[in-house]
């Protein structure tokens, strides 16, 4: 008989709890319903679908015990049997707790439940009778639930209680023992993906918000057991007394244009500038096409601009939401990454615009795809989506599509796509090993970095982008802005600072009309672009859908400013000091100069000064981490 007893068994109580959890998830769709009530009946199935992969990697986890007892204790002992109905009852039981809990919860924060015990277990614990008797309802719905479960468990049919097998039944079940584990194995991870599943997957769906509806809170809490708890900061007394320090600007008021702009981000990789000739006085510049387009009227190149991370996993939260990365683990990756966030993508959307992200990468790296929709991305086109994938002759053999051909392609995609668009682009071919298109070998100048050439290929690889654009009826308006995730390779020492590892261009290009008026010598960050593009798009009644780290590059009343994490110290730059801030709550001040800070801080600074600085980024820290562990970055 194959399968076997045992397996039909163990398949037929699985199918029992992917039922009980399909009950859990719209118990919690009753219980939320305000959050999803503008969303139609198909996207909540979508949701519900699409949520059978985080219920069966959940329920495989929570279940792994009862698996090999399952196989090995024989389908005809009735006590064995009913042992293994007891295993399993008890093993799903905080399962179906963590989810009813989370039907009331839900509501405070906004998210799934992840590890609370680390951040704000003491004072559940001290609550839980006075919890328990508000939320004593809950108990009815939990009780029927495991008393369905032990109700509905399926025990053996009387064939099989009566089969026995063959001397020579070894060899299928051998085989059916590794069918097994195999599928375990596969359904653990969630599917065939690069990555195995995150919950930040689960925000791939659009609307976004429709990710807490397919996920479940065995998952979120499964997935954040061995994660170090993120500690909360108490610089100030309550978010409301930090408020006066944290700096937050607001966007200007501007005419919105009669036809709305498109918005195209290119975000390159490694690209900073250090490499470019125009932020360095011209000298050994590998980017002569970059640096002509910087130079162009009617071009805004901010000149003291800095990444507010060190890695590409941290540039998308920065660039789409206006999130710099201020803790060890990036968001993205993060126990947060369910936490209400807001993107370009899902404000553009909100005004009509089509929205789409390109990345020449394989489909899943560094969760590209996954922020992606959670910034609000109508659509996500990977390696996957690129003709031929990673069979393309276009494919570096290493990450994935060189620069140029994917940027052509991308031209072609923009073309196709309804007006107004919002596409954001991350290049990869400035990655290590640094390849470039064999017909191009010894083409670039090879300088003193393994990067420098791979930089002039996607230098060159932009130039004949632009050249392509400027012929699409598109083009003309069209809003550019040119940054970079990171930096890299440095051989100068003026860059080896942390102010010079954080130095990326920050390029706005409007070539239908000119942009406002601008200090190109006014510090800004990554974070700075979502506000930048609102402003320009005349969207000022977004503010609210704004996080107060960054402003527009526009806004004369905002004297800008970068932040970003260095080893255990934060940083704020302004146009006169950096400030640094250190795990002892020590604040020093540096005299700010482009790219370029001193070893040692100010002797003796303005004690006041001292005062101003360290409190703007003592409450910009204490917002963003009890922000995050509250889930009140909004509020």
């Amino acid at each position: 008989m194959f399968p076997s007893p045992a397996i039909r068994l163990l398949l037929r109580r699985f199918a029992l709890l992917m039922g009980v959890y399909t009950l859990l998830r719209l118990g919690f769709y009753v219980l939320n319903h305000s959050t999803f009530q503008r969303i139609n009946g198909a996207d909540v199935a979508r949701a519900y679908v699409h949520g059978l992969r985080f219920d069966a990697s959940a329920l495989l986890w929570l279940n792994l015990l009862l698996v090999l007892p399952s196989l090995l204790v024989p389908v005809g002992s009735r006590r064995g049997q009913q042992w293994l109905r007891v295993l399993f009852v008890l093993l799903n039981f905080p399962g179906f707790l963590l989810n009813i809990i989370d039907w009331q919860y839900f509501k405070f924060i906004g998210r799934r439940l992840s590890n609370e015990w680390s951040t704000i277990g003491d004072d559940i614990a001290q609550q839980a009778g006075q919890i328990g008797l508000h939320y004593w309802y809950l108990a009815l719905p939990l009780a029927g639930m495991v008393w369905l479960l032990w109700w509905l468990c399926p025990m053996p049919t009387a064939a099989e209680l009566a089969f026995r097998p063959g001397r020579r039944a070894w060899l299928p079940r051998v085989l059916e023992a590794v069918v097994v584990i195999g599928l375990v194995v596969l359904g653990l991870r969630g599917g065939w993906q690069l990555k195995p599943l995150r919950t930040g997957t689960a925000f791939e769906l659009q609307p976004a918000v429709l990710g807490h509806l397919a996920l479940n809170s065995t998952f979120t809490v499964l997935k954040t057991l061995d994660v170090a708890p993120v500690e909360r900061v108490n610089y100030f007394a309550s978010a409301e007394a930090l408020r006066p320090a944290l700096g937050a600007a607001t966007l200007p008021v501007r005419p919105t244009p009669t036809t709305p702009d498109n918005v195209v981000i290119l975000l390159v990789e490694s690209f900073g500038s250090e490499y470019t000739g125009v932020e360095n006085g011209g000298r050994g510049g590998y980017t002569p096409f970059f640096d002509s387009l910087a130079t162009a009227p009617g071009s805004l190149l901010m000149r003291d601009n800095y990444a507010n991370g060190r890695r590409s996993i941290e540039a998308l939260p920065a660039v789409l939401s206006g999130l710099p990365s201020l803790m060890d683990e990036p968001f993205i990756t993060s126990s947060f990454q369910t936490a209400e966030m807001h993107g370009l993508g899902e404000i553009l959307g909100r005004h009509g615009y089509t929205t789409a992200m390109y990345h020449a990468g394989t489909n899943g790296t560094m969760g590209f795809d996954m922020f992606a929709g959670i910034a609000g991305m109508q659509h996500y086109y990977g390696l996957n989506e690129y003709p031929g994938g990673d069979k393309s002759p276009d494919y570096d053999g290493h990450w994935g599509i060189f620069d140029e051909p994917y940027l052509q392609y991308f031209n072609r995609q923009l073309s196709a796509t309804k007006q107004p668009f919002f596409a954001t682009l991350f290049t990869l071919s400035a990655h290590d090993p640094f390849t470039v298109p064999a017909k191009y070998k010894g083409k670039f100048p090879t300088g003193t970095q393994p990067i420098h050439p791979t930089v002039g290929y996607t230098d060159s690889a932009l130039r004949n982008f632009f050249r392509a654009a400027r012929r699409q009826p598109w083009f003309a308006h069209t809003l550019f802005v040119l940054t970079a995730d990171h930096t890299s390779q440095t051989d100068q020492p003026s860059y080896q600072n942390p102010l010079g590892y954080h130095k990326t261009p920050l390029l706005l290009l409007r070539p239908g009309q000119p942009l406002p008026p601008a200090n190109p010598h006014r510090v800004s960050q990554q974070a700075d672009v979502p506000a930048s593009v609102l402003d320009v798009l005349g969207l000022p009644q977004e503010q609210k859908s704004l996080l107060p780290f960054g402003s527009s590059v526009f806004d004369a009343a905002s004297p800008g400013r970068a932040l970003f994490r260095d080893g255990d110290s934060y940083y704020l730059v302004h146009s006169d000091f950096v400030t640094e801030l250190t795990n002892t709550n020590q604040v020093r001040l540096y005299p700010y100069q482009t790219h370029s800070m001193p070893l040692k801080p100010v002797a003796n600074p303005d004690p006041a000064l001292v005062k101003k600085y360290g409190d703007e980024l003592r409450a910009c820290v204490q917002f963003y981490v009890n922000g995050l562990v509250d889930n009140r970055l909004y509020k």
